[in-house]
């Protein structure tokens, strides 16, 4: 780990009070509860400008990309723009030896050239609304957690029936504050969305693993994709005939830039946080499970990482899969240490004595909450061991790729035992094409040494009455462990997917009973079915009851602490956090800046390097430092610039926006011990990383030599 590690030297005091700027809010709720303190804080909008349900708002120019990032549209011709790492399924599904637009770059011309991904959908909220007072009508106290559960249930499908929607107009009614309050999402997704244009990943991913989660940061980490419709503007599945789309809104794009302390805003669809943790758990989570899933994590990527190293083409095929293992397992690590080093633990008990204190002066209050933290710690105690294990195995399963096209096909097996074989033939086609794709790439020897690394934890972790005896008598009768899993691989349909989509073709019953009778499908389903009767159900009952506690515990802080404003959770929904723009001071004393230049770039610089090679066009415009009209007024050219904004994950490819909703970044990232902010958000240490726009132009224009993208956007230069 470099010496960046981003811990202030002072920290708040009070565990839930929010210094200016901290918190995920949902857009509708901004002007009773944010506007004052965001004017205060610099923004020149109001409320009505960020959402508006009968005008078009910033809100209008927000899409969720995908179902897992965020994307803004910057033209009114339905450009869009997101991270590179989002777009890099799409990049990469286009790239050959011959093509290889994950090293080159592509670039769009014209419109003819822009390149259509099936699957790959954008969704914009038409309008969301308070539902609490219809979803929770009924519900008492006294209904036991089933009961409560079901006419929530029926509520909701009632409350569905109220709503006219129109094609391709979806309807989300989402719990907030653990399921003490509820609101409903119209939404309208489109599904043709096509690739525009992207650096070469050695500007998109620069600094790859070393510099994730890091700062100071050196990636031009977007592309560009345009949104189509039908003729007449309408959402439409892939056509030729269809055509750009014209929004309701785009963003501005500013290109005066941003100094420390200017207003910063991130609109976008953070995943999943858990701000109201008890203490215990917040404890067990990055103190036990976290190490478990780091270390199963290093198993993987020691294998892959050198074996992407060794082989082009093997650094093509495991791009995507060795980003994705690695994202989670450096985010786990700064999760973990960012908590130890604020003393987050200890902070939360210090909130939940207040809170005891608190409800000593209620004794009405006392009967109802004073036992809620005392059985959830119980429980989570209870529960560890299972929790360990349900790590190791989820880990396996995720890792190797032997299991996901296991689980995969069991899956889909059950169609055929739920509802009959003709139900699994209508399959067919769909599960031929995921097979192609899945096995576009795998090498088995690599696979092979994955499982190898990832297995030997499940014998020699996994407490014994917690193992299937199956998958024990198979090391039994192996000769070695070592034997067994290279046994696993040669014996296995699974392993050669040639030969398994031929089988398909040729008969899917034949098929069925042949992978049923696998051994390696055999050992995963059996593993996998043993831990999901002893373990994973056992775990669930225990998550029933804590989550109903926990609610509970949501609405005791609700109560207690009116004084503080307490935001939602992240979800997936359209959410708003503000902050400023504005570097950090080191354990070390030393003060980093808020902001990165290309010269940077070129003192990473490594010839040939996976993680740090330039583009020799790149070189040839910092040498002659052809920037364009991009550079600052000192001449250089800025790259990536820091916030204070709470962001997870899902605010990838957020815009960042300054105090007159103009786009002056391109939020992918967060430092690293920043990513406590799930578990525990602290302004003090927590920073967001953003592009600056300016370098985003300057790659699109210079490098990309595709200037007609960037005439496309509507840029303002309003200098402060």
């Amino acid at each position: 780990m470099r010496s960046l590690l981003l811990i202030f030297l002072g920290f708040i005091a009070a565990p839930l009070l929010l210094r200016a700027g901290g918190g995920m809010w949902l857009p509708l709720l901004l002007e009773n509860l944010n506007e004052e303190e965001m004017r205060a804080m610099g923004m020149e909008l109001t409320a009505e400008d960020i959402y508006s349900i009968n005008a078009g708002s910033l809100k209008d120019a927000i899409v969720h990309f995908g179902g897992f990032c965020t994307g803004e549209v910057i033209s009114e011709r339905g450009l869009v723009l997101t991270n590179h790492h989002c777009g890099f399924g799409a990049i990469q599904d286009h790239s050959t030896l011959q093509n290889n637009y994950l090293e080159e770059g592509f670039w769009a011309m014209s419109g003819g050239e822009e390149l259509p991904n099936p699957g790959l959908f954008v969704t914009f909220i038409e309008r969301m609304e308070d539902v609490t007072d219809q979803v929770l009508a009924g519900v008492t106290d006294s209904l036991s957690i089933k009961d409560r559960a079901r006419l929530v249930q029926m509520n909701t499908e009632r409350l569905k029936t109220d709503y006219a929607l129109q094609p391709f107009e979806d309807l989300l009614i989402k719990p907030f504050y653990e399921g003490n309050k509820y609101y409903a999402f119209v939404t309208k997704t489109y599904n043709d969305v096509r690739l525009v244009g992207a650096p070469p990943s050695s500007v998109g991913k620069f600094g790859a693993d070393t510099d994730n989660w890091e700062w100071p940061r050196h990636t031009g980490d977007f592309s560009l994709f345009r949104i189509y419709t039908a003729p007449d503007g309408s959402p439409a599945d892939y056509d030729e005939a269809n055509v750009p789309m014209v929004p309701k809104r785009h963003l501005e794009v500013s290109t005066a830039g941003v100094v420390p302390g200017d207003f910063s805003m991130v609109f976008g669809f953070p995943g999943t946080t858990d701000q109201y943790l008890p203490a215990a758990a917040m404890r067990q989570r990055t103190e036990v499970i976290n190490p478990i899933r780091i270390g199963m994590r290093d198993l993987s990527l020691a294998v892959i990482d050198s074996a992407m190293r060794a082989d082009a083409q093997v650094k093509i095929d495991y791009a995507s899969k060795q980003a994705r293992i690695a994202n989670a397992w450096k985010k786990w690590r700064g999760e973990s240490q960012g908590v130890e080093a604020v003393g987050a633990v200890a902070k939360r008990e210090e909130m939940e004595r207040e809170f005891l204190q608190r409800l000593e002066a209620k004794p009405s209050a006392k009967a109802r909450y004073g036992k809620l933290l005392p059985e959830l710690d119980r429980l989570y105690a209870e529960r560890e061991q299972l929790e360990k294990t349900r790590a190791y195995v989820g880990e396996i399963n995720y890792n190797v790729d032997l299991f996901r096209i296991a689980n995969v096909l069991d899956a889909q097996f059950k169609v055929a035992d739920n509802n009959g074989m003709e139900a699994f033939r209508e399959r067919v086609p769909g599960i031929i094409d995921y097979l192609e794709e899945f096995y576009a790439g795998y090498r088995p020897d690599i696979d092979r040494e994955v499982t190898r690394a990832q297995l030997r934890a499940y014998y020699d972790e996994v407490p014994r009455e917690q193992q299937d005896m199956y998958v024990v008598d198979q090391l039994a009768f192996a000769a070695s462990y070592d034997a067994l899993i290279d046994d696993l691989f040669a014996g296995s349909y699974l392993t050669r997917g040639e030969r398994l989509t031929e089988l398909l073709r040729e008969n899917p019953e034949d098929f069925i009973e042949r992978v049923r009778a696998d051994r390696g499908f055999q050992y995963v389903r059996q593993l996998n079915r043993f831990n999901e009767r002893e373990v994973v159900d056992v775990y669930n009952a225990y998550a029933e009851r804590i989550n109903e506690l926990q609610r509970s515990y949501m609405q005791a802080l609700l109560d207690f602490f009116p004084e503080r404003r307490l935001y939602p959770d992240a979800n997936s929904t359209l959410r708003v956090s503000y902050g400023k723009f504005e570097g950090f001071t080191g354990v070390d004393g030393n003060t980093y800046d808020y902001m990165t230049y290309l010269d940077g770039v070129m003192e990473k610089y490594v010839p040939g390097d996976y993680e740090f090679d330039v583009p020799e066009k790149l070189r040839e415009l910092y040498a002659t430092k052809d920037y364009g009209p991009y550079a600052t007024e000192d001449g250089r050219l800025p790259v990536c610039v820091l916030g204070s904004n709470h962001t997870t994950g899902g605010n990838s490819g957020s815009p960042a926006l300054n105090g007159k909703g103009q786009l002056v970044g391109l939020n992918f990232d967060r430092t690293w011990q920043s990513t406590m902010s799930d578990v525990y958000y602290d302004p003090n240490i927590c920073r967001n990383i953003v592009v600056d726009i300016r370098y985003v132009l300057f790659l699109i224009d210079k490098l990309g030599g595709a200037p007609h993208l960037v005439q496309e956007m509507t840029l303002v230069d309003a200098k402060r």
